[in-house]
């Protein structure tokens, strides 16, 4: 983590600004803790990843063989005492799906879908503030932070933003957060990405928290609708028109070049005999 994000990140319960204790720096920060002082909540930094979780434990609760694995990856005695009180509880385990999410966006780096992202992301004028929602890897992540000044990207994924972190640039930083929590607090972006997570989080509550992180600025967004997800559905789907409708009611203005529904190819390598091809809907919508 870049000790610079501390500036900007609060806690996700209370709003309080964060107090930081490391353990190992080299260029950023390998390992320390984030501290709220008002309700002790306490956020680790493990291999330059920080996560900042209402409840740690409830985390790592999904996540058994990655607690294991930040046991290990762990080397001061006050952060492994921190992981170790974490692994208590006992759910369905995400790690082994959430690794191989991760092998298949680096399998699927030269999709057609984000050369075309990239390129409508260059049209866009350069921003001081950029967020970008289930980053995963960084693959869009990474080239805004060529053109903007201060790029953040926020996954709720370890095994993702751990890729994510080892290309370094000064004016990028990632989170493993859940998207709907207020890591950054009342701080407005100059722009701001959705790609492909509608299915996992829900939408309308999603764009109205993105509608109040924008007062002046873009938002960019896209999805292939695919929400047949059984019990993990999102209760509130949307389509290409309801979508648009929304963010027009958020006060949003859609581009011309994006008011009608898109069929961008996206495709994902699952395996080298199987890939699994969407056709995305993309829109730009503005405020002013």
């Amino acid at each position: 983590m870049l000790q610079s994000s501390l500036e900007f990140l609060r806690c996700i319960r209370c709003g309080s600004k964060l107090e930081l204790d490391v353990f190992e720096f080299d260029k950023e920060i390998i390992e320390g803790i984030m501290q709220c002082k008002k309700c002790k909540l306490e956020f680790p930094i493990i291999q330059k990843v920080p996560i900042l979780w209402d409840d740690f434990s409830k985390y790592l609760s999904s996540r058994r063989i990655l607690g294991g694995k930040l046991y290990k990856l762990t080397n001061s005695s006050k952060l492994k005492d921190f992981v170790k009180k974490s692994l208590n509880v006992k759910d369905n385990d995400r790690s082994n799906l959430e690794e191989k999410w991760v092998r298949i966006y680096q399998n699927s780096k030269t999709s057609k879908f984000y050369s075309t992202i990239k390129k409508n992301l260059d049209s866009l004028p350069s921003s001081k503030f950029v967020l970008e929602y289930g980053c995963s890897i960084g693959i869009v992540t990474s080239h805004l932070a060529n053109s903007n000044e201060l790029v953040f990207g926020v996954d709720r994924s370890f095994s993702a933003i751990q890729i994510a972190k080892k290309q370094f640039k000064k004016n990028l930083d990632y989170f493993v957060a859940d998207s709907l929590s207020p890591v950054f607090g009342k701080l407005q972006f100059d722009l701001v990405l959705a790609l492909n997570v509608l299915e996992i989080i829900e939408p309308k509550i999603l764009l109205k928290l993105i509608s109040k992180q924008i007062t002046k600025g873009y938002f960019v967004i896209s999805d292939p609708y695919d929400f047949d997800r059984g019990p993990s559905s999102v209760r509130s789907p949307v389509d290409a028109s309801s979508l648009r409708t929304n963010l027009s009611d958020l006060g949003f203005k859609i581009s011309t070049s994006t008011k009608k529904p898109s069929f961008i190819p996206w495709s994902l390598k699952l395996n080298p005999r199987a890939t699994l091809n969407y056709k995305v809907d993309f829109i730009i919508a503005q405020k002013s």
